[in-house]
């Protein structure tokens, strides 16, 4: 860079109080790219590729993905934050609200090229603010040397799980004291969290989670604790890790997970076998609720049309595909789901079937006001401290209440 040029920059630093390495990024053609952790492999050759294209630098830097808005309130108007960021779908909308993202228009042709679901999971009020990068939902995992084939209708697990009980081992363990993973079985008897508006936006204001169908569900579940299929240690915050220990333990032969658990149990030398979620009793698929990882665009970047190209360039089919061979990432890109990389991919294969029943997670801001008490719920009707109805209307009612408190200016 000569030094006209740093003296001009200098002269912009003084106006317009930016920092001397961002203007430099600014002049010489630079993105800075927040990713996940240890993520930052998957797209390695498709940044070396871009740079080449565009004769830019790319700038890597590792953050945790559900920690990077939180960060970007700080170093965005700082001049210190990236070009492109990595979040969690479910944080969408409280970042647009906070004005921290860009909108995007893309092209239809490269819109087609992802699943439905995952779009609409970057999408707030009709405008789209990122593209996918990746898709989450839980399965059923199970150890193949103590179940070699996992029936697929949740009552014939049940039974299964009884047996297990007999003698002294466990059959199916899952966290459904907890409303992420309890969704399945309430969306499955028509539960839902907010109800739809015509023009397919959520209404916040009209919650679906105490009604007929809900309390049908959370009766179901407590069926699993009330005849102690489930051990009363597996409620509340540790839950998970003694779930996952007893199932490593082989003393659990089947479980309710994510992707993000195959790789501990493949360490630990669990054979097992993965499988979408099963159908209910009432013949019903269980759903699930689905997690998008996106990237999406700084309100702060002074190059978001190269933030755009990059995006679109790292999520096409080929770089999409070698990201997954990498990271086992599962891309939502039409044109993988049925490539032989994925089907012949048993946890990958699971989660895209599983993905055709699930719903995208809300994103809107008002769905932080869900977990906590729907938790609370669920954890005094396992425990039998509340029956059903009287602890789902109990928690509508503070869901309401928060709402009313915390989010009137989004209404």
């Amino acid at each position: 860079m000569n030094k006209r040029l740093v003296l001009n920059l200098t002269k912009t630093i003084a106006v317009a109080g930016i920092t001397l390495q961002s203007a430099m990024a600014m002049a010489s053609g630079q993105l800075l790219v927040w990713e996940d952790i240890k993520k930052s492999m998957g797209n390695e050759d498709a940044n070396k590729a871009f740079e080449q294209i565009h004769d830019v630098k790319i700038t890597i830097q590792e953050l945790p993905y559900g920690g990077q808005l939180e960060s970007l309130r700080l170093d965005g108007p700082a001049g210190t934050g990236p070009d492109v960021i990595t979040i969690p779908h479910d944080q969408l909308g409280a970042a647009v609200v906070q004005g921290l993202l860009s909108p995007m228009a893309v092209d239809k042709d490269i819109l087609a090229s992802f699943t439905t679901p995952a779009l609409t999971a970057l999408t707030y009020k009709g405008t789209l603010y990122g593209l996918p990068k990746a898709i989450e939902t839980v399965v059923m995992v199970y150890n193949k040397d103590l179940v070699p084939e996992l029936p697929t209708h949740l009552n014939d697990i049940l039974a299964l799980s009884k047996k297990f009980r007999e003698k002294g081992d466990y059959g199916l363990l899952a966290k459904w004291d907890e409303f992420y993973y309890a969704y399945g079985i309430l969306a499955g008897y028509g539960a839902d969290v907010f109800a739809t508006n015509e023009d397919g936006t959520l209404n916040a204001n009209e919650l679906l989670l105490n009604n007929a169908g809900a309390v049908q569900a959370a009766t179901y579940i407590n069926s699993f604790y009330a005849d102690k299929v489930f051990p009363s240690g597996i409620i509340g915050d540790s839950g998970a890790n003694a779930i996952d220990s007893l199932f490593t333990g082989k003393k659990a032969a089947i479980v309710q997970t994510g992707p993000w658990s195959l790789q501990p149990y493949k360490e630990a030398g669990i054979n097992y076998g993965v499988a979408p979620l099963p159908i209910l009793e009432n013949g019903e698929h269980m759903r699930s609720f689905l997690g998008v990882k996106g990237y999406s665009i700084s309100i702060y970047s002074k190059n978001k049309p190269l933030a755009q190209q990059y995006i679109e360039f790292i999520n096409n089919y080929d770089n999409a595909k070698r990201r997954f061979e990498l990271t086992g990432e599962i891309p939502p890109v039409k044109s993988l789901i049925n490539d032989p990389l994925i089907k012949s991919n048993e946890g990958a294969r699971a989660v895209a079937i599983q993905a055709a029943y699930a719903v995208p997670m809300p994103s809107i801001p008002e769905m932080a006001e869900v977990w906590g008490p729907m938790n609370g719920a669920l954890q005094l009707i396992n425990t039998g401290k509340q029956a059903p109805k009287e602890a789902l209307d109990a928690a509508v009612k503070t869901i309401h209440m928060q709402i009313d408190a915390n989010h009137a200016m989004n209404q």
